[in-house]
Parts: C-alpha cells; structure tokens; sequence
C-alpha cells in the first residue's frame, strides 16, 4: 500500500506563509495584497494571514525610538520597554507620509516609551485634534496581570479632573490592542528642562507648590502615584510659548537656566504604578520593589507595601524638589543597588553644599520630605505646598532647623563609613585612657610611651578617616578611594595591636570586623583585598614575634586555625555580596512589578 503524497500547492502554499511570517518576524516590509495577487489561491487563507500579522512582534531595532516618526512597521507591533509618557518637544510636527492608522486616530511619532506601555502622538481624526495614546506593549502576548495594570492605569486617571494633572479622553480596545487616549501635552516633560541645569529657587518652589497640589487632589481621591519623577511631569507651555523651543522657555538666573512658571504648567502624567488605597491589595504584594530607585522613599525601597502611602508621595516631592534645586537627585549611585541601600541607610549631602546659592528655608522644607520616617515628613501634599507658599511669601516656613540630637543623627546617616569609624575610635581611646589611669602604679601599669605611641595612632586614624571621606564625596576618585582607606584601617590597626599585645592580644578578632565591614561597600573584589591584608598582617605579627623571640602562650596551631576564620570569613562575605551583586544585574533589565 503507498503511502499518500502531499498536494503540491499546499506545500507551495504553506511555503509561503512561512517566508510570510519570517518576514514580519525579521522587520522586512511586506506587501499583503501583492502576495494575494500573485498568488490568488492563497485568497482563502486570508484570515490567517491577519490572525499571523497580529501575532508578529517586531524587533526592537526596527521600531522608532522615542521622537522618530512612525515607519514601516505595524502599528500593533509595539516592541519592548517603556519608561514614562513623556511628550514630544516644542517644534515636533507630523511628517507626509508616515502617519499609521489606528482606529480614528492617524500614529505620527512615538513619544515616549518605559516598562509596560508606549506613547505615540496622534491626530483624532473625527475631532481633528492632537492627542497622546498610550499602548500596552505587546497586547495579543501581554499576561492577564499586566493587562489589569495598564486597564487598573486608565481607570486610576479617568477618573481625575485638575488643570495639573494630563487628562484622559477615551479608553478602548482595537483589534486586541487596548489604549488610551490623554491629551497631547505641548511642552518638554521637567526632566528635560533640568537638562539646561538647575533651576532658580523660587521657580523651583512654585513648580513644587502645583505639583503637590495636584498630589494632594490624588489623594483626596485616594489614590497614590508612587512614581513621581521629573520625567512624569510634563511642562506645558502658555501663551504660545510651546513653540518657542526649551531655551525660549528659559531665562538666565545666576548659573543656570530658570523656567519661567508664568511660562509652563505642570502635569503629572503616567499612572501606570499607581495605587488604589482601597481594593487595591491584589495588585501590589509585600516583597515587590515599585518605584523608580533615585525618587522612591525608603518604605518603597524596603517593599513594605503596607506602608506605602500619601506620604511617600511626599518623599518623591521632596527629592523632585531637591534635584530642581540641586540639579541632580538625592540618591544616584552607578546600580540600582547602591541606590536603594543609599535610600534605605544614608542621608542626602545638604542641598547647600551642592549649590552654595540656595535659600535656608527651601533647604529645610526639601530635607523634611526626605526624613526616613513618614511620620517626620509633612503630614500632606497640601501641607508642604502649605509651606512652599509661606517661604515665597518671605514668611516663616513651618520646617525648623533639626536639634543637635537629630542633626548628629543625619549626619552620621550622611557619612557613615567615617561615623562609624570615629565612634569606634572614641569608644577605643576611653578604654585605653581609662585603663591607663587605673593600673598606674601597679605591676600591671602600661608604659608611658607605649600609651602615647597607641593614642597618636588612634589620633592619625582618625585623621587619615576625615580625610578619606573627603575624598570619598569626589566620584572620580571613590572607587580607589575605598581600597586605600581599607589598607589603611588594616595597617593602623595592625600598628595599634602590634604596640599593645602582638597577635595574642583578644582585640585581634577585630580583624573580623574589618572583614566584614568591607562587604558594606558591595564590592566583591574590596572583600577579598581586605581579607588578604588582615591575613597577611595577623601572619606578619606572628613571624616578628619569632624573629624577637617572644614566645607565645598559646600554641602555633590556634594561630594557624584563626587565619583559616578569616579566610573562610571572606570567602562567605565575598560569596554573599557577589549574589547580591548578580541578583542587582539582573533586576535592571527587568521591568517593575
């Protein structure tokens, strides 16, 4: 019995659907109803054709970055990765013949683009309006849970109505694709402006004060951003001066360029992290990181969900506030990583030393926003533009300068590395001090010299610290910086036992400590030179009590075996920060929950 054979034409047919669809997959153009023509008995497959067309995702390379015009690839292959809904700049227009159709809208230029959605500016064809649409990447492939977002997105700003916030005109559904309509803001979005530098103190503060107003009306109607960001507030410009370009929405002011508020209104757009705070518990769990790391206030960097609130809006406003100021956020460490532990444990150097020119009380009103506690922070939105309001009246603010108390507290948050080092300094030269009055006098009496010799070095340690610090706050040179402040804590310290008790001394466990403490810079290869510099000290002071012939009470052995601990101590420190360090990569080329 034979087999049966396969009808040719099918095989061709299928052939063809098959160059057909790399194509699409390849970013090649393609040319439907030239196919059909050729190949007229492919008209019954029609609608696969169509069901493969929506199916196809374009690759990145082949579609048009953010301000490009639409070419030749599908408007529903929409590509990956969005940051933000930012606008197009003053001066883009639509160009002949690249317009795409979309429904009753024409695509003219992406726009902006960031981890769930993409923007295009459009024209409305039935009202012949310019407008905004947001996309969620791939819809045909998009999972259920990213699908509830983007919609838990447009129904979140639907429902808002403030001359601060972008507006929302429709919300739908087409060919699978779901969007959403906004109206097309103008303007440069504030990042851009912070582009030309930083900007005056008072603009900054009324740019602030309708920011916060906006935010308070959001909470109001109990909802929370939870990404508030200069590149999540467009600048729309009055007066016709959306055509006059960035530096024609400027005037010079000391350094930098200064906006005009007279000039541009702020909108905060992009609600695509926002937060319902009722019925919203199954969209964002404990443990999920939401946020953009430089702006995100410490609850949100700790993924305490619950504690996520009005005021870590707050937070944002104060670090949004501080960059207008300063010309660059609180937090910006080289990972995501650093960042957050920045957000989590430090304090932001005080805008003042950033930028000499800005006022006391603007600087205080911006570190209160900051606290690490919500309940330090203004107590609402309304309050902090309260007091912005108060300040450009030239009234007293109600942001007080710190106690003494506190202010050691930031400061110590400021610059830990040397805060924990001068306290350990401190708590060392009083034990030593005080050790030295009680047994003078008695056979067990520390040698005069031998005690001045160990206070001079504690001396210069703490020295040589302040000066590292220093150094440390000068991004070029921190990376070094960090491996020769560690060399010299170990060799200090290895000075300090060698004066005092040689490698028998019970302190010697500090070496540990030093170990240890270095895998709080998360730098692997930082671990394993402190490692090797307190091994090789502690085996150092081993062999100089050989060659002076100081015998030692306990036996080779044991000396032997705590080597073998810090060893295996930095094995483990380095290990740990190197996952950590993995973990941190990984994360950044995913998006946020």
């Amino acid at each position: 019995m034979t087999e049966p054979t396969e009808n040719p034409g099918e095989q061709e047919a299928f052939a063809l659907l098959e160059r057909y669809l790399d194509d699409l997959h390849s970013g090649r153009p393609v040319d439907r109803a030239k196919l059909l023509a050729e190949h007229p008995e492919l008209a019954g497959t029609l609608n696969c054709l169509e069901a493969i067309e929506d199916l196809a995702f374009a690759p990145t390379e082949n579609l048009a970055g953010p301000g490009d015009p639409i070419h030749s690839a599908p408007t529903r292959n929409l590509g990956q990765q969005v940051e933000s809904a930012t606008s197009a700049r003053p001066g883009d227009s639509p160009i002949d013949g690249t317009n795409r159709d979309f429904g009753d809208f024409e695509l003219i230029m992406e726009i902006g683009r960031g981890g769930m959605g993409v923007v295009y500016k459009a024209r409305q064809k039935s009202l012949d309006r310019l407008v905004a649409i947001k996309m969620i990447l791939a819809s045909h492939l998009a999972s259920e849970d990213q699908v509830q977002r983007f919609v838990a997105e447009a129904r979140a700003a639907a429902k808002l109505n403030h001359p601060n916030i972008v507006g929302i005109h429709e919300v739908g559904e087409w060919h699978g694709q779901h969007y959403f309509v906004m109206e097309h803001v103008e303007g440069p979005s504030l990042a851009e402006v912070l582009g030309a530098g930083p900007i005056e103190s008072d603009a900054a503060a009324e740019y602030v004060v309708k920011i916060a107003r906006a935010v308070h009306y959001l909470h109001e109607q109990g909802i929370v951003h939870r990404d508030l960001k200069p590149s999540n507030v467009l600048m729309q410009g009055v007066l016709g001066a959306g055509d006059l370009g960035l530096e024609g929405l400027a005037r010079a002011g000391n350094s930098s360029l200064a906006p005009s508020p007279q000039l541009l209104i702020p909108k905060i757009t992009d609600f695509g992290l926002a937060k319902t705070l009722i019925g919203d518990s199954h969209m964002t769990h404990t443990g999920a990181i939401v946020g953009t790391p430089s702006y995100m206030a410490p609850e949100q960097a700790a993924a305490r969900a619950a504690d996520v609130g009005p005021a870590s809006d707050v937070y944002s406003l104060g670090a949004v506030l501080y960059e207008l100021l300063t010309g660059r956020p609180p937090f910006r460490e080289a990972t995501p990583l650093d960042t957050l532990v920045q957000v989590l444990e430090a304090e932001p150097p005080l805008p003042r030393q950033i930028r000499s020119g800005v006022p006391r009380d603007l600087e205080m009103i911006c570190l209160r926003c900051l606290e690490k506690s919500p309940e330090a922070r203004y107590r609402s939105a309304a309050a902090l533009a309260d007091d912005l309001e108060r300040y450009l009246k030239n009234e007293g603010v109600e942001a007080r300068p710190p106690g003494l108390w506190h202010r050691m507290r930031r400061w110590s948050r400021r610059q830990p590395a040397l805060s924990s080092r001068l306290g350990v300094l401190a708590l060392c030269a009083i034990i030593l001090q005080t050790n030295y009055w009680k047994t003078s006098g008695t056979d067990h009496a520390v040698v005069p010299a031998t005690h001045s010799q160990v206070m001079i070095v504690l001396g210069l340690w703490a020295v040589s610290s302040a000066i590292f610090q220093q150094c440390l706050a000068r991004e070029k040179w921190s990376e070094w910086v960090r491996f020769v402040w560690a060399a010299t804590d170990a060799v200090l310290f290895t000075l300090v036992l060698w004066l005092t008790g040689g490698p028998e001394s019970p302190v010697a466990i500090v070496y540990a400590a030093l170990i240890t403490t270095a895998g709080l810079w998360f730098r692997v290869r930082l671990v394993w030179f402190m490692t090797g510099l307190c091994t090789g000290a502690y085996a150092w002071l081993l062999i100089d009590c050989h060659q002076r012939g100081i015998v030692l009470e306990k036996e080779l052995f044991r000396h032997i075996i705590l080597i073998v601990v810090l060893v295996g101590l930095g094995s483990v420190v380095a290990y740990q920060v190197k996952r950590i360090r993995a973990l941190s990569r990984y994360y950044e080329h995913r998006q946020l929950p």
